[in-house]
């Protein structure tokens, strides 16, 4: 991966002092170990609109027309101030070639999810968006949005990355120009990939793919880009993976040993009771096809989807 990725982030996320209390939120995940293979584009909501450092807190309230955006003590409202200005910046934010974005969780203005929205003096209700992330989401609805606390898990985590790399590598497939070659063989590597998160994309786009020359090649790339991103996001189960794992062991049923083939049935079976994680199975295959020199495995990304040191396989 000689480029790195431009991700849109929080700035609170990258240690900057910019939150309501002149204090920020540095994520160490994100900054020294994500840090090393992206480059980040921060966003701050709050100060980019005109809000000062350090300011009164705000949240969400209820109210008819929707969630409003007032200060908690004083009750100013900033909503058509903070609605105008993130929907400037989302057009802005298009000049940066972006390919997702992390929000900070629970925030009025930049939480994905979950935002606390006040009902008068009773218990808030976890169902609303920040008024930022929600334009975001609107304005760039294919490309991968996570927050800092849901990157604690480590599926979710894996699943968002992998998104990422396998964005970076679609668009480096868009950059060679549209032509039927291009895209099958992106798809060819892929293939497992998208079978791991969604057999039912795995299919669908199979048959998109195999029909390339019967619809103008721009749609195929459209549908194409969009249903995989839609498979993308559907998480990736011990039960789906451990069906890939024995789907690539059949490319090795003429070459593997009996002892081989026990061996690594044992280490599926120990995967999928959750013993051990992903990266032993898939670290005993990569075994295998430098071994056996196993040519249209050697090319599968699900083999070898993202950067080793990000660890990603090691916990799910």
């Amino acid at each position: 991966m000689l480029t790195k990725i431009r991700l849109g982030i929080s700035s609170c996320l990258l240690g900057e002092k910019v939150r309501f209390d002149g204090g920020h939120k540095c994520d160490r995940f994100i900054t020294e170990t994500l840090g090393k293979f992206v480059e980040f584009v921060p966003v701050c909501p709050e100060v980019e609109c005109g809000l000062g450092v350090p300011r009164e807190a705000m949240h969400l309230a209820a109210s008819p027309g929707g969630p409003r955006l007032v200060t908690i003590r004083t009750q100013v409202d900033y909503t058509e101030r903070m609605r105008a200005w993130a929907l400037n910046r989302v057009v802005e934010l298009e000049r940066e070639d972006l390919y997702g974005f992390i929000f900070t969780s629970g925030s009025p203005s930049s939480g994905m999810e979950r935002v606390k929205i006040y009902y008068g003096k009773g218990e808030p209700a976890r169902t609303g968006v920040g008024m930022f992330a929600r334009e975001f989401m609107q304005h760039f609805p294919l490309l991968p949005v996570e927050d800092e606390g849901r990157l604690h898990d480590p599926d979710l985590r894996e699943n968002f990355l992998e998104r990422l790399f396998s964005l970076q590598r679609w668009r480096d497939t868009l950059g060679l120009g549209p032509k039927p070659g291009h895209l099958v063989d992106f798809h060819t590597r892929h293939k497992l990939l998208i079978m791991s998160h969604s057999p039912k994309h795995y299919a669908l786009l199979g048959k998109l793919v195999a029909r390339i020359r019967e619809m103008p090649l721009q749609e195929v790339y459209e549908r194409y880009q969009s249903m995989l991103m839609e498979a993308l996001r559907l998480k990736t189960t011990i039960k789906k993976n451990a069906n890939v794992l024995l789907h690539v062991m059949g490319y090795f049923k003429r070459n593997l040993s009996q002892a081989e083939k026990k061996e690594l049935l044992e280490i599926v079976n120990n995967y999928r009771q959750g013993y051990i994680p992903l990266i032993v199975p898939v670290t005993l295959l990569n075994h295998f096809v430098r071994k056996y020199d196993q040519a249209y495995l050697k090319s599968q990304y699900y083999l070898d989807p993202h950067p080793l040191e990000l660890k990603l396989r090691n916990h799910v």
